[in-house]
């Protein structure tokens, strides 16, 4: 027989099932692959995984992990938050995709790869991972102030928080601190702890600073009154000043008396000093005080006080001699060299040179403002000289009326300086304690500690 198909018209056999002709490029599927294991991301690049095409076998839920259903309805695996997501198991999830692959809940599906963000606030949501989350109908977590207790000025201040604690809080300061200035609390923070420490001690406060004080300012005072030079230079014929018989031997009279006396004072004043610091800083602390053993702490520190009082003074002089803005920036710099003696007992000079020069605009304005006490008070002793001078004359010592009222107005002066005294030695330990706390983390009780 032939091979060749008989001949004539013949009708076309249709095909035994409808579909899309095969392509013969395509490679055939192995017949089973396992299912990747609960947790891990699929690679669509690995031969027989599926694509978005291809769903592939359903996956088997995890019993130890919750499912997320997608849009099939077929179990998912959860994606940890900052993991690249498969297309394939995104397309599985309905989770949209972005071009790089990075994609969560309620993030477009187009602009490039999206990092994940715990803090997104924008109109799509936050993301669904934070670890600072809370019950949005519960108060908000933190720090906050205790029941019935009033927040000093500046306790709480710009800064980097921690989580339960104050907005700017460093670890180990305490907000609440009645001596201890915080970082970035301001000036109002400092004005507040002085003014703290005056209302808790001034009854201490006031004996110690009146004793130690005012009376060696009001015997120096007295002093002066009887050894001023009466006799004043006069205008020769010729114009030329004359100097009356001895007036170089009543200057010299005048200022070693004044000199002597404040070298006597000197270690009764610093007395005051230790004693004054002494009372402010265990007040601070929370521990009753009295005067007796402020004074007798004072005692115990006199004399290492006095010998660097002495040098800073002779510091500052000579700075004046050359002129009067060395003599005042000396002044200032050194003028924490008492709190650091107190505290530390250790390079007063050196460490006040530093403190100063550290937080320069800081230190400057605390001292500028203790100074500005101490200049009142000045002005106050010149305004009842004059008025002493003109009411008893040049020479009130002459005769014992003028001599007694010259001597009241001495006194009075001298009392009304007091506050002064009192504003320069809760300042400057107000001061001190402010610059440790720029240091490092410090209290009242720890400064307590370190006076001994």
């Amino acid at each position: 027989m032939s091979d060749l198909p008989p001949s004539g018209a013949t009708e076309p056999v249709p095909p035994a099932s409808p579909g899309v002709p095969a392509d013969p490029t395509r490679s055939t599927p192995p017949a089973a692959v396992p299912a990747p294991a609960s947790g891990h991301a699929v690679d669509p690049t690995a031969p027989g995984s599926p694509t978005p095409t291809d769903p592939g076998p359903p996956a088997v839920a995890d019993p130890g992990v919750p499912a997320q259903p997608g849009p099939s309805g077929s179990p998912a695996v959860p994606t940890q938050p900052g993991e690249a997501v498969n297309p394939a198991v995104s397309a599985q999830q309905g989770w949209p995709a972005g071009p790089g692959g990075f994609a969560a809940p309620g993030q477009p599906a187009s602009g490039g790869p999206q990092p994940w963000d715990p803090y997104r606030t924008d109109a799509a949501g936050p993301q669904p991972w934070d670890p600072y989350r809370t019950d949005p109908a519960a108060p908000p977590q933190g720090w906050t102030w205790p029941a019935g207790a009033a927040p000093l000025p500046g306790a709480a201040y710009p800064g980097h928080a921690l989580p339960g604690q104050p907005y700017g809080w460093h670890p180990g300061l305490d907000p609440q601190d009645p001596l201890v200035t915080p970082p970035h609390a301001g000036v109002g923070g400092w004005f507040s702890r002085c003014g703290g420490a005056l209302r808790r001690g001034w009854r201490q406060l006031l004996p110690i600073m009146l004793l130690t004080q005012t009376v060696p300012a009001a015997v120096i005072a007295v002093l002066s009154l009887a050894f001023a030079p009466t006799d004043q230079p006069v205008a020769g014929s010729d114009g030329a000043p004359v100097l009356p018989d001895g007036y170089f031997e009543n200057i010299f009279a005048f200022y070693g008396v004044v000199l002597l006396a404040a070298l006597i004072f000197g270690p009764l004043q610093s007395t005051g000093w230790a004693a004054g610091t002494w009372v402010v800083t265990r007040q601070a602390a929370g521990e009753s005080v009295g005067v007796g053993a402020a004074l007798r702490y004072g005692l115990r520190r006199a004399l290492g006080l006095w010998g660097w009082t002495l040098v800073v003074s002779l510091l500052i002089t000579v700075g004046a001699c050359f002129c009067l803005l060395p003599g005042l920036y000396a002044a200032c710099a050194f003028a924490l060299f008492g709190p650091i003696y107190l505290f530390e007992r250790q390079e007063p000079i050196g460490r006040a040179w530093r403190m100063f020069h550290q937080r320069f605009g800081m230190v400057l304005g605390r001292v500028a403002l203790v100074m500005c006490a101490l200049i009142a008070a000045a002005v106050l002793d010149g305004v009842l000289g004059l008025i002493n001078q003109l009411a008893f004359g040049v020479d009130p010592m002459a005769a014992p009326g003028t001599a007694a009222g010259a001597v009241a107005v001495a006194v009075v002066g001298a009392l009304l300086a007091t506050p002064a005294y009192l504003a320069q030695l809760v300042g400057l330990v107000a001061a001190y304690a402010e610059q440790r706390a720029q240091e490092g983390p410090v209290n009242a009780a720890r400064l307590a500690a370190e006076l001994g």
